[in-house]
């Protein structure tokens, strides 16, 4: 027990005992500064001063821009060129969907390939008839108030949203015998018109010509799309006169007809109509 006492005196000793620390001028030793230290000071002032410099430091890298250069830490613009380049490759995956869609029905209007759907008349009715059951709403002044208004309005409307779907008519794309008709059996969605060579093939409608090739079984092809989702196809001819991306009126001249392509039989123009991805008989449509 004294052996201890006497240890932590010593310790004690050692901790409070003073020195003299002291800067002399090398040439005269004036002395030029004076200071006197004990081992219990140096301790304390150090462990402070390293104490204070990491809470500064700590300062510094937290609330100024040097943080961007600590690993780990993200800087602004970063985080704002990332959030840039998120929108941007959602954008791009949004519209390469709607080009797949595209070019899939596309796709459908050059090889014809379609799936054939079986629907039951009976059940598609009572399905009909429990819509139109549930649709039914008891009139009011205030309804037919408003119906009025709304149909002023449009009456007068000069933009394409007022436009009746069932008044878009389409202009006979030649004018010729039919020599094969519109057989989804067999597969041929399309009339064969037979004319002359060199016969003006005309749009039906206004449109945009996204297809004018030429292809190695159907000779000179145009595709156009028209608006309400439809496409006409013209294959077969002997020279196209409109390229692609070509604005074309309704009637306006967009090739003319021949025998081209490993599948045709004689001068003809092979018609096709599809609409939303699906083949229609453009004889319902088109007075040939």
């Amino acid at each position: 027990m004294a052996k201890k006492k006497k240890k932590e005196k010593k310790l004690a000793k050692k901790l409070l005992h003073q020195y003299r620390l002291v800067i002399l001028n090398e040439d005269t030793f004036e002395e030029r500064f004076a200071i006197k230290l004990t081992r219990l000071n140096v301790f304390v002032l150090t462990s402070i001063s390293a104490i204070v410099l990491i809470f500064f430091t700590t300062l510094l890298i937290a609330f100024t821009p040097l943080r961007e250069y600590i690993p780990g830490y993200s800087s602004a613009r970063l985080k704002k060129e990332a959030s840039l380049l998120n929108y941007k490759t959602d954008s791009l995956v949004r519209e390469l969907e709607l080009n797949k869609q595209y070019y899939s029905s596309i796709r459908k209007v050059l090889t014809g390939d379609i799936a054939s759907v079986e629907f039951n008349r009976d059940s598609i009715m009572e399905l009909a008839k429990n819509d139109l059951d549930y649709l039914e709403v008891e009139k009011n002044k205030e309804d037919s108030i408003l119906r009025a208004k709304v149909e002023k309005e449009d009456k007068y409307n000069l933009f394409e949203s007022s436009i009746d779907p069932s008044n878009f008519v389409l202009f006979p794309p030649v004018n010729g015998t039919i020599s094969d008709d519109y057989d989804i059996k067999e597969k041929h969605y399309a009339v064969d018109v037979v004319v002359a060579t060199n016969t003006p093939i005309k749009a039906v409608a206004d449109g945009t010509v996204i297809f004018a090739e030429w292809t190695v079984e159907t000779g000179y092809v145009v595709i156009m799309k028209h608006n309400q989702e439809l496409i006409s196809v013209y294959k077969h001819n002997s020279a196209i006169t409109k390229s692609q991306g070509d604005l074309v009126k309704a009637g306006e001249v967009i090739a003319m007809s021949g025998n081209t392509g490993e599948l045709s039989t004689g001068p003809h123009l092979h018609f096709e109509l599809w609409s939303k991805g699906y083949p229609v008989n453009p004889t319902n449509f088109i007075d040939f």
